[in-house]
């Protein structure tokens, strides 16, 4: 008859295992084995066991820690949990600049600008800039000077005058327009048979993203959140329609064409794919499953349409459908077959794409051009901003469980602060963001009365990094981005105002005691280099304080600081720093340096010259 034994199951390391084993084998056989002395070879046997559970135990604590966003480390598991949670990690960002275009025209009889003469610029014409790394900017759209409006003027000034009639010779035509870091790439995929959720991996580094993917039949497929989703929001050209045609003729453009160049739809798009990133930095492309014959019809949202197709539409009414799409699918998409996909795809950005003013240059064009094109000139009168690297892991965390919090709504300060940082990366990047009600509505303000102003706004400040990852403020083309991309969010009764932060530039100096038999230079450098850590930009936000107590610690942690005797932060102005003075003594109180009412964020802008040691005695 089997003996039942006793085991418990509560041991977690080797030596509980191996406490355990000898346990057991005391236990149940006295009689076969006693020699429990280190050297025994059952003592190896024993040990060999537990090390195998210890292994064992290790391994099994790892797992279960990475299905935990909070515990996650290996990379590939935070980035499917981040999608799992709603947010869409970030390999790189580009970075966005306005550029000024010009070109010389002649004049007319009349003394006018020939408009003749004004060029037409292809879309996707490329910029390279003669900064190190010669990185390569894109203008995405066409650039017409003959066309002007107050949603895209044409500028003119005289460039030279007859002497002996006074009247203009020439003209200098420019237009401002927004190009964005990055290189345009293309790859192709033979698709044969049909296969349900086809996964296409594109391979390569610092993908931004997908910009267009086509088949061999001249079909568009089009990117959307999830498969599930089958109505996206299209652009056309505000025109002048005449019956039932498609917005793809040529009409009359409207009366309001300068103020609104397009027009929003909703469109049923049965050929869709979702993408997603890897940690790796490759690019997945998912497809749908269903097999062809649906058509690609302009669909209008209407209660009748609840519950169609569905066997008992009465029983699904309590049932969350998507406020875009009434429909039901069950396909999530057609599958490509029979047909080669050419996808294109956009990489670059990064830190790196931060170009200084004056630097960005004539590449290419995306097509071809007529007319005289030795005039054109291309210039950045401003540096580039909105460019970064990808999340760090801690981002990858924090941005993935603030997703997952707000559900797709801006509704918290929380809200819109994530929603702000995951601004898609073609449009540029936000490095910080505070959000707080309008200060119109505070009692304290006294710019306006509080009556006039709206008591549902709020204020989002904002800034960017340059090319050195130092902060800026945002340029107006990404604040008009940024806002565009919130309204897809934000509640109807909420109004938003993106403003500047103000950027105080410090510098920090203190004074240590080092400890006897140890190098004064070395510690010295610790310090310095645990204070450049501390005040690393990646790690502030608008409106923090700072902890001088903490830094007291940090330092009196490096091994070989007997005392730290003082440290004082000193605000630094014009010149290469920034132009706004804080009282730092005035805001200091029981050690903490607070901001001003103002947002605001502390910033080192040169840490290996603006954190200053050195070594004193008692």
């Amino acid at each position: 008859m089997a003996q039942d034994r006793d085991i418990k199951y509560v041991n977690r390391d080797f030596s509980d295992f191996k406490a355990q084993l000898v346990e057991y084998a005391k236990n149940y056989f006295p009689d076969s084995y006693n020699d429990f002395s280190p050297a025994s070879p059952g003592m190896m046997f024993i040990e060999m066991a537990a090390y195998i559970g210890d292994v064992l135990s290790f391994y099994q604590d790892t797992q279960l820690q990475e299905t935990y966003l909070q515990y996650a480390k290996n990379p590939a598991n935070l980035y499917n949990l981040a999608y799992m949670m709603g947010y869409r990690p970030k390999v790189t960002t580009v970075s966005e600049v306005l550029v000024e275009v010009s070109h010389r025209v002649g004049a007319t009889i009349e003394g006018d600008p020939d408009w003749s003469q004004a060029l037409q610029i292809p879309a996707n014409t490329k910029l390279q800039s003669n900064s190190t790394g010669q990185v390569k900017f894109l203008i995405d759209k066409p650039v017409d000077f003959r066309f002007s409006s107050s949603y895209d003027p044409t500028d003119v000034t005289v460039y030279s005058i007859n002497p002996s009639t006074g009247q203009p010779t020439q003209f200098t035509l420019m237009k401002t327009v927004q190009a964005f870091s990055g290189e345009v790439k293309t790859v192709q995929e033979d698709i044969t048979t049909v296969e349900k959720f086809k996964t296409i991996t594109v391979t390569d580094s610092n993908i931004i993203g997908v910009l267009s993917v086509t088949d061999s039949q001249g079909n568009r497929w089009y990117e959307v959140p999830f498969l599930g989703q089958d109505t996206i929001f299209v652009d056309d050209i505000n025109v002048v329609r005449t019956g039932f045609e498609p917005v793809r003729y040529n009409h009359t453009a409207a009366a309001d064409n300068g103020d609104v160049p397009y027009n929003l739809s909703l469109q049923k798009v049965p050929r869709r794919f979702v993408t997603r990133l890897k940690p790796t930095g490759e690019l997945q492309i998912q497809f749908g499953a269903g097999i062809a014959g649906q058509d690609d019809l302009i669909l209008t949202p209407d209660p009748t349409n609840v519950g169609l197709g569905l066997p008992s539409p009465v029983s699904m009414l309590d049932v969350a459908y998507d406020p875009s799409n009434f429909l039901s699918t069950k396909a999530y998409g057609l599958a490509p077959s029979n047909t080669t996909l050419t996808i294109s795809y956009l990489v670059g950005g990064g830190v790196a794409a931060n170009v200084p003013a004056n630097t960005l240059s004539f590449s290419s064009f995306g097509g071809l051009v007529t007319g005289d094109t030795s005039t054109l000139v291309f210039n950045n009168p401003e540096a580039a901003t909105g460019g970064r690297d990808g999340d760090t892991v801690e981002e990858l965390r924090q941005n993935s469980l603030r997703a997952f919090n707000e559900q797709g709504r801006t509704v918290t300060l929380q809200d819109y602060t994530v929603r702000a940082l995951s601004l898609p990366a073609k449009y540029g990047s936000i490095a910080k963001v505070y959000v707080a009600q309008d200060q119109l509505t505070n009692p304290n303000s006294t710019v306006d009365s509080i009556l006039d102003s709206n008591p549902l706004s709020l204020s989002m400040y904002t800034l960017a990094y340059d090319n050195n990852k130092n902060l800026k403020q945002v340029t107006p083309s990404l604040k008009q981005n940024l806002k565009t991309y919130l309204s897809q969010y934000m509640l109807l009764t909420d109004a938003l105002n993106i403003k500047d932060a103000f950027i105080i530039n410090i510098e920090v100096i203190f004074d240590i005691i080092v400890r006897p038999n140890y190098q004064g230079r070395d510690v010295l450098l610790s310090c310095t280099t645990r204070l450049q850590d501390y005040f690393n930009i990646t790690k502030w936000n608008i409106n923090q304080p700072i902890n001088l107590s903490s830094i007291y610690t940090l330092l009196d942690q490096e091994k070989g600081v007997q005392t730290v005797q003082k440290v004082k932060i000193v605000n630094k102005v014009g010149g290469d720093y920034s132009q706004y003075s804080y009282d730092i003594d005035g805001a200091t109180k029981n050690n903490i340096v607070y901001p001003s009412y103002d947002p605001m964020i502390f910033e080192v802008k040169f840490p290996s010259t603006d954190i200053k040691g050195r070594i004193t005695t008692l």
